[in-house]
């Protein structure tokens, strides 16, 4: 469900202002000068719905319009070929996605959510309220440059432009373009279907541009950090498995999970993962250790098989098992740290038969699913952590980026990162979703412009034209509101 301060704030906020416009309109003082005041700087207020237009920006598209016309010809004929590819293809995404999410509805199960390329995102739900700055901040950039693509296309085909404006409705902020709507009713349908799909080409165009600057980070970044040292903690999940005086802290950098080298956040990932999936790694002992230590005084089985034989108020040490030469199902209960800090991993004992030293392979006697784990973090001496492996992967935030000077902080690669990588989802998704052909979008009229140069030969009335563009837009609106309601109802409602 949708956190309840959230409504609350979203609702309460909208009501506060329509209440002061309807008292604002409804005063017989205030009545005109309030309206002048409106009407001079383009606001218009609405339930749930702000609006701003400006005709200062009127002469700064005139002259990007104008800018190198032969460039910008080609230009938008390369956004109208994406865009028609963009229209069409925008259908089978979001079928294959109406497809993923009724048979995720069918098997009642939530794995294989995350798979879907495109999912509905609801602030306070799946959207962290931590990152709601970069969201709306990327949303916002997305609708302003896909507007002046349609702005700058406009211009080019010598279409009246009337002004630029800016809006939010809800929560959600966004920009539109006004355009002289007998100019563009006049225009050939290829120069209409230039325009028309100038927007999402501009948005194509940011995600790509966005991504590979995402991906030279490391490069630009380069004078002050340097990468494939290790992974950085940006953050530890407060009274987690990996807090605590023993555990990690923000600005140590991992190097190693047991004996898998960590060299980025990929490492990390992939190494937790691999130690999931593994049998439980072992430590070779010498032999004069085993024979000091302390005799379990019984040893008994957990319910998930497995043996222990240390007391049950004991935080430091830790069953292990190991066979030798004559036995081969010994136990000893030691301490865990002392244990294991001055030992190399291993399988078997053969991997500590090295420099003639007597040496056995001691495996931590655990649950199948659980896991002893030793990271490697500088400059802090080993976290020893017991439990299930998820737990530690979910437990810390990291980032590959490590400041080669004291007075930068880590956090500016994250900050970076995250808001290109939100720009790139959210650009790209505004470039699929107005793609739809679908009713009061992008795509409504990408669709009727593309019929109108394509079948004017093949079905002569135009009347005709339109009922097939009427029937496919309706498919397309069924469909994308499917997709939201399902969408919707699968981050709330589950």
């Amino acid at each position: 469900m949708i956190p309840i301060p959230v409504v609350v704030c979203v609702v309460g906020g909208w009501c506060v202002i329509y209440l002061g416009d309807v008292l604002l309109r409804s005063s017989s003082v205030l009545k005109s000068s309030y309206e002048d005041w409106l009407a001079a700087n383009g606001l218009s207020l609405s339930p749930f719905h702000v609006r701003w237009q400006t005709g200062l920006l009127n002469r700064l598209f005139a002259k990007w319009g104008r800018w190198k016309p032969r460039f910008l010809y080609h230009w938008f004929n390369l956004g109208m070929v994406f865009g028609v590819v963009a229209m069409f293809g925008s259908i089978i995404l979001l079928t294959k996605t109406l497809m993923q999410t009724l048979a995720q509805m069918m098997t009642d199960s939530p794995e294989g959510s995350n798979e879907q390329m495109l999912q509905v995102v609801v602030p306070g739900v799946n959207l962290p309220v931590s990152q709601l700055a970069y969201f709306f901040i990327a949303i916002l950039i997305s609708g302003v440059i896909h507007e002046i693509g349609h702005g700058v296309a406009a211009v080019r085909e010598q279409v009246r432009f009337n002004g630029f404006g800016m809006f939010i409705f809800i929560i959600y902020p966004g920009a539109f373009v006004d355009l002289f709507t007998t100019h563009l009713q006049l225009i050939s349908p290829v120069q209409q279907l230039r325009i028309f799909c100038a927007g999402v080409w501009h948005n194509f165009v940011v995600g790509v541009a966005a991504l590979a600057f995402l991906f030279l980070l490391p490069l630009f970044l380069l004078p002050f950090y340097y990468t494939g040292a290790g992974a950085v903690i940006t953050e530890v999940i407060e009274g987690s498995a990996a807090s605590g005086a023993r555990g990690l802290f923000v600005g140590d950098l991992v190097t190693h999970l047991e004996d898998c080298p960590v060299r980025s956040v990929e490492d990390w990932h992939a190494c937790i993962k691999d130690i999931s999936h593994r049998p439980q790694t072992g430590y070779c002992i010498h032999t004069a250790t085993l024979q000091h230590a302390r005799s379990p005084s019984r040893v008994y089985k957990r319910l998930g098989g497995t043996l222990e034989c240390c007391s049950n108020n004991s935080l430091t040490d830790i069953c292990f098992s190991y066979s030798n030469n004559l036995e081969s199902h010994l136990h000893a209960c030691l301490p865990a740290r002392k244990t294991i800090d001055s030992s190399h991993t291993c399988r078997t004992n053969m991997d500590c038969q090295k420099d003639f030293v007597p040496n056995l392979c001691v495996i931590p006697s655990l649950e199948n699913q659980t896991r002893l784990i030793r990271v490697r973090h500088q400059p802090q001496m080993d976290m020893l952590f017991v439990g299930y492996p998820l737990h530690l992967q979910f437990a810390v935030s990291l980032t590959n980026f490590v400041p080669r000077y004291r007075f930068l902080h880590f956090d500016l690669p994250v900050v970076i990162e995250t808001f290109c990588k939100y720009l790139v989802s959210l650009s790209g998704a505004l470039a699929v979703i107005n793609a739809v052909p679908c009713f009061a979008l992008d795509g409504q009229w990408m669709l009727t412009s593309f019929l109108e140069a394509t079948l004017s030969s093949l079905i002569v009335e135009k009347q005709n034209r339109e009922l097939l563009g009427f029937f496919i837009l309706l498919a397309g609106s069924v469909l994308l509101a499917s997709n939201v309601a399902l969408g919707l109802w699968m981050v709330t409602a589950r």
